[in-house]
Parts: C-alpha cells; sequence; structure tokens
C-alpha cells in the first residue's frame, strides 16, 4: 500500500491506519466522535491525499472530454467546477467526480475512494489521434481538507487570503512556499469545505502551515471514520460505495447536479434520456432513520413487511443525531419520506423511516 506524505505527521497525533484505495491513510485518531464534533463545531483538517486526481490538457481536452462524460462542460470558466458521471452504454455509472476548468487544462476530483477506477474508466476513450492527453496525478499531487465553520478563517490565517465569497464547486489559486495551489470550495461535510489542492513537494509545508495556523484555533485531525459519519448526516453519496454500476445518475437523485438531457451524445446517454421521457426511474436514493443501536452493513437488505425492496448502500452511528443513519436505494414506490421499512442486519429485522436528505443542514 502507498503511505501518504504525512504519514509521520499523522502518527505524532496518534493516529489509526487503514487501507483505502491502495494507501495507506488515518481511520481515526483515537476518538472518531470527537473529530466528527470537531468539524461541527469549530474545524477539523484532513489529509485526501489517496484521492484519484486527473489533468485533462491539449486543444481537444474540452471536445474529447465532453463527448464521453455525462455534464455539459461547455459552458465552465476559468475558476469553476461540476459534478458529473461516467456512464456504461446501459446508463450506469462507472464513475463520479468533480471537473474544474483552468485557462488551459480540466482538473477532475474523484468523488470517493476509488483510487485509479476514474483514470481507468476514462483512458480507455482517448483514441488516437485526439489532441489531448489524460494524466493521472494521484501521487503527483497532494490534497488537503479544511472544514468546519472556521474554515475560512483558517485558510486567511495560514495562507493569507480570503476565501469566504467562494461558491461550491469554485476555486482561486494562490502560491504555498512557491507552489501553485487551488484553493476549492467543495462539498464534503455539510459545513465550510475548502479543499487545498498542490503539487505533492508542497504538501508537507501547507500541512504544517494549517497546523500551526490552526493549533490556537481548536483544529482536530480527521481520520476516514468521521468524514463518513459527517458525510452520510450531509446526504452526499460517493463513488464506490452508495455510486456504482449498480445504478443510474436518476436513481441516485443526480438531475440538474451531474448529468444533461441537452447537450448530445454520450454513453449512456439514450437510456437517461428514455428513463426521463417515460419516468421509469426504478429507485431512489433516501435518507434511513434507523432505530436501536445496530448498525447495518453495506448491502443490508430493506423489506416492506415480507416484500424485500432495496438495499443500504452506506451507513453510520450519527452524533448530532445520537442513532444510527444510512443512505439506501429502495424501490421508487417505498422512496417517499415517513414510509416504514425494515432492514437486515445480522438475519434480524430492524425499523427504519425513510427521510429526506440531507439528515443535518447548518441553520
Amino acid at each position: 500500500m502507498k503511505p501518504s506524505r504525512l504519514h509521520d505527521h499523522h502518527l505524532k497525533h496518534g493516529a489509526v491506519f487503514g487501507e483505502v484505495a491502495g494507501w495507506t491513510m488515518p481511520v481515526h485518531y483515537g476518538d472518531p466522535i470527537a473529530e466528527h464534533q470537531a468539524v461541527r463545531r469549530g474545524l477539523g483538517l484532513a489529509d485526501l491525499s489517496h484521492r484519484g486526481k486527473l489533468r485533462v490538457t491539449g486543444d481537444d481536452r474540452v471536445k474529447w472530454l465532453q463527448s464521453v462524460i455525462s455534464n455539459d462542460i461547455l459552458p465552465l470558466t476559468a475558476g469553476h467546477g461540476l459534478y458529473s458521471s461516467f456512464l456504461n452504454h446501459k446508463g450506469r455509472m462507472l464513475t463520479y467526480f468533480r471537473v474544474y476548468a483552468l485557462a488551459e487544462a480540466l482538473l477532475l476530483e474523484d468523488v470517493g475512494e476509488i483510487g485509479d477506477a476514474t483514470f481507468q474508466a476514462l483512458r480507455k476513450f482517448l483514441l488516437y489521434g485526439t489532441k489531448a492527453k489524460l494524466d493521472n496525478c494521484g501521487e503527483t499531487w497532494g490534497l488537503l481538507l479544511v472544514s468546519g465553520p472556521k474554515a475560512g478563517a483558517l485558510i486567511q490565517a495560514a495562507f493569507g487570503i480570503d476565501v469566504t465569497g467562494l461558491t461550491p464547486l469554485s476555486f482561486v489559486t494562490h502560491p504555498i512556499d512557491g507552489h501553485e495551489a487551488f484553493l476549492i470550495r467543495t462539498q464534503e461535510t455539510g459545513e465550510t469545505d475548502i479543499e487545498v489542492l498542490l503539487p505533492a513537494e508542497g504538501l508537507t509545508a501547507a500541512w504544517e502551515r494549517l497546523w500551526e495556523a490552526g493549533a490556537p484555533m481548536g483544529a482536530q485531525p480527521l481520520g476516514t471514520q468521521a468524514r463518513e459519519s459527517l458525510r452520510i448526516e450531509a446526504g452526499l453519496p460517493r463513488a464506490g460505495v452508495d455510486l456504482t454500476e449498480e445504478l443510474t445518475p436518476p436513481e441516485a437523485n443526480l438531475e440538474g447536479i451531474a448529468f444533461s438531457l441537452s447537450k448530445g451524445c454520450y454513453p449512456g446517454q439514450e437510456v437517461v434520456a428514455r428513463m426521463d421521457t417515460y419516468g421509469t426511474v426504478r429507485r431512489r436514493l433516501v435518507g434511513l432513520r434507523v432505530k436501536g443501536t445496530a448498525l447495518p452493513p453495506r448491502g443490508a437488505k430493506l423489506f416492506s413487511g415480507d416484500r424485500e425492496v432495496g438495499w443500504v448502500s452506506s451507513a453510520a452511528h450519527s452524533p448530532t443525531l445520537g442513532h444510527p443513519i444510512a443512505l439506501g436505494f429502495p424501490l421508487r414506490d417505498f422512496s417517499q419520506p415517513s414510509t416504514a421499512l425494515t432492514v437486515e442486519i445480522d438475519g434480524q429485522r430492524h425499523k427504519a423511516t425513510v427521510t429526506s436528505l440531507p439528515f443535518y443542514r447548518r441553520a
């Protein structure tokens, strides 16, 4: 497994490590509930260097990417981004990512912990003669996440730049110790989330500056376990767990977010358009409040009476709400808020109630 360049820094904070997309990354730092609450109340810092990151350059970069992904990138201007998926010919999701427009390149960042999956999927469609180059930047670029109500204040204190005016998926460039960095407003926890994307050589210095400025502000390190509970509370699906080849984008409620019905042909477009025209979406992404303390595993079956109607895609104990919550995909007829279902956990049925997403929204 690949270690992050910040591995020793994580050790100093007491990290417990696990495998994430082929990398050795912090799962928690001793108390994932405290990490979760630090983000809700103030400030958390995470290392996302394992995330898939791609760079598309060349004269045909926009034309080529526009022809293969599900969303319309032609309106994008430098400093802005959008979500998109990449589909197979049946309209099912191979991967899910963010696309950012630079002056002379496009950046892609996976939304999830799926490593090189997006690179491997897209490279097959880069045909000989196309004036576009696809570079895998997974190991050459580092990525940090600053989350919480104090995120903007920490970025200002550490790097001297005001990011309070950024809207989701917009970004600014700023030099950090001689490296051009991208400061991106993203959506990871339901709080203010700012990612710092920069060459891997500058990762350690940027991390140290964030900690020097963040320690007096009460910053806490943030592992994958707390990020997962924060993400599920915020109702944000991720690739590889919630968004898989079992699903189409409409089933994941990604209308107006990650696919276009008007931009023209792309793999899977006819299937998605037909679902929109005829209203044939079979199931829907929903939130589930689970009664009791048992946590549903990924793939746990959902039932209405004795009828199996769907599955759980991800779940977590919610420190904010005080009980288990989950994202799941019941059949459309069982996806309305307040619908009573049961979920199978270790051979036992537990009550679950469909709820609107997100579970948590800052007032």
